[in-house]
């Protein structure tokens, strides 16, 4: 499928492939959050619009459109406006986007990008039909001054399909219904027990491994593949021209 930014003439902007890495992963003992491969694939799943020149808002805590207060760096106009009032800071995007027939476009917040002080609103838009632009909006959590850098994420894309969620049938069940199932969870359970008590053990074998990777390497308890299309990592397309 295709995804087409058609970007206002006389405008830019700057997409790119959202990259797994995260300065607080990085931060992390061992660097041990990149461990986690939900955490990984996540971060990678979609593309990111980048903040075309820093500026710093503050917000006053009133209602009021006037209660943001935003100053744009020297020689910049700020990409950022108080619109909807209520503490929203509002990104208007330069351009439309237009996705296959049946597809959505998914537009949040960088994913696991936390921001102190402010929180991303998240939006599902009909991209196949709508000839409209849309905001990336975000909220002030509290009263107090925020900034954003040139270059630094601002929303993250993906598509859905429209009508997918509708089409799902949710069940509940006692997991003594699949044995199976239950069988290796509890093997699991008491492998993961084990291993993190080894952990504490000098010269262990855990200590070695350092942790364990069956899900990393896409295996069950008893080492057969869960799935012929795990992924490890996400290589998305960029934007080309």
């Amino acid at each position: 499928m295709k995804i087409i930014a058609y970007v206002m003439d006389g405008h830019k902007i700057d997409i790119r492939p959202a990259p797994v890495e995260r300065d607080w992963m990085d931060a992390s003992d061992e660097r041990y959050a990149y461990r986690c491969l939900p955490l990984n694939i996540a971060n990678a799943h979609g593309w990111e619009i980048l903040c075309p020149s820093g500026f710093t808002a503050a917000w006053n805590g009133g209602p009021l459109i006037d209660a943001v207060q935003i100053q744009p760096d020297a020689g910049t106009t700020s990409p950022a406006i108080s619109h909807f009032a209520n503490g929203i800071l509002t990104f208007h995007l330069p351009c439309l986007f237009r996705t296959d027939a049946g597809f959505d476009l998914f537009a949040q917040g960088p994913i696991n990008r936390p921001k102190d002080g402010l929180h991303a609103l998240a939006g599902i838009i009909e991209t196949d039909w709508v000839p409209y632009t849309f905001t990336m909006n975000w909220i002030f959590t509290r009263p107090g001054m925020i900034r954003f850098n040139a270059g630094e994420p601002i929303c993250h894309i993906f598509p859905i399909r429209r009508g997918e969620m509708e089409t799902v049938e949710p069940e509940l069940r006692p997991i003594s219904e699949a044995p199976e199932l239950k069988q290796q969870y509890e093997a699991w359970m008491k492998s993961r027990l084990t291993f993190n008590s080894d952990l504490k053990q000098p010269g262990s074998q855990a200590q070695e491994e350092r942790w364990q990777k069956m899900y990393y390497r896409g295996v069950d308890m008893e080492g057969q593949p869960g799935a012929e299309d795990h992924r490890t990592r996400l290589r998305l397309k960029p934007f080309i021209r």
